[in-house]
């Protein structure tokens, strides 16, 4: 196994591949932040749901790809904004708003992640992980 130097990305692409592709699924190594990432995404209504299986290390997510009635990606792109390298950080009051409201920004705040729209509400900003819509 390949250790990964940037695993929220990894998860992030293993996603907008899945959708791209037609698959149903798609698994990522298990950690918290996915969990948290793949519940946002969940709440929002661009996966059906999520299962996290396994013990210890082992542990896997498995993220089930929504689709339209007409057979399209509900999720049409994913952007890593703040990446290992060069971490992009936002304040409560400049919280971007994605393609006029119409996609969400994930932001890791000191309140866990949030959607931008729920870190502007608490006025919180955070790290700007992604944009998704």
């Amino acid at each position: 196994m390949a250790v990964l130097s940037d695993p929220v990305s990894d998860f992030l692409t293993r996603l907008k591949n899945a959708s791209a592709a037609g698959n149903e699924s798609f698994s990522a190594p298990y950690s918290k932040m996915k969990e948290a990432i793949a519940n946002i995404l969940a709440e929002e209504g661009y996966v059906w749901k999520f299962e996290v299986s396994g013990e210890g290390v082992q542990k896997t997510i498995t993220v089930t790809v929504k689709y339209s009635d007409a057979g399209k990606a509900v999720l049409t792109n994913v952007k890593r904004v703040s990446k290992p390298g060069l971490r992009q950080y936002v304040g409560a009051g400049e919280v971007p708003r994605v393609l006029n409201g119409l996609g969400i920004s994930i932001l890791s705040t000191s309140k866990g992640l949030l959607t931008g729209s729920a870190a502007k509400k608490q006025n919180v900003g955070g790290e700007h992980l992604a944009n998704i819509w």
